[in-house]
């Protein structure tokens, strides 16, 4: 099984933002740090299962079993029930279910932040490059 752990951060609610990318189990851990722009954490938060659903696109991982990782209970809950309240998150919704069924088994599910400390310090980090 490979894992992603995903996480995303902003640096005030709006302000510089980036997503943090971890991906475990299939050979050589990979580690993505990008910054995203002016955004709020929770779009931030959304942007990164995005960027990690196109890298493990990209990567040809569709036909693995890939457990999505996040410490964000309204991503998760989010993409559990398809649906989001706040609209401004509803076109992200839709994008990540959208890539989502390019994979046989996608799952994701949600785990405490002591558990996500390598995305987050490579969200962290991307929030960094967003200002140089």
């Amino acid at each position: 099984m490979i894992e992603v752990y995903i996480d995303g951060a902003s640096a005030g609610n709006p302000g510089p933002s980036g997503a943090g990318i971890f991906i475990k189990g299939n050979g050589v851990p990979e580690k993505y740090s990008l910054p995203l722009g002016n955004m709020s954490n929770h779009e931030a938060e959304f942007h990164a299962l995005i960027e990690a659903l196109e890298i493990c696109y990209k990567k040809g991982l569709t036909h693995s079993i890939i457990s999505f990782r996040t410490d964000s209970e309204l991503v998760n809950m989010s993409v559990e029930r398809e649906f989001t309240k706040n609209k401004t998150y509803t076109p992200l919704l839709e994008r990540a279910l959208e890539l989502a069924k390019n994979f046989d088994l996608f799952f994701m599910k949600w785990i405490p932040s002591a558990e996500n400390k390598v995305a987050d310090e490579l969200a962290r980090l991307a929030i960094q490059k967003n200002n140089r």
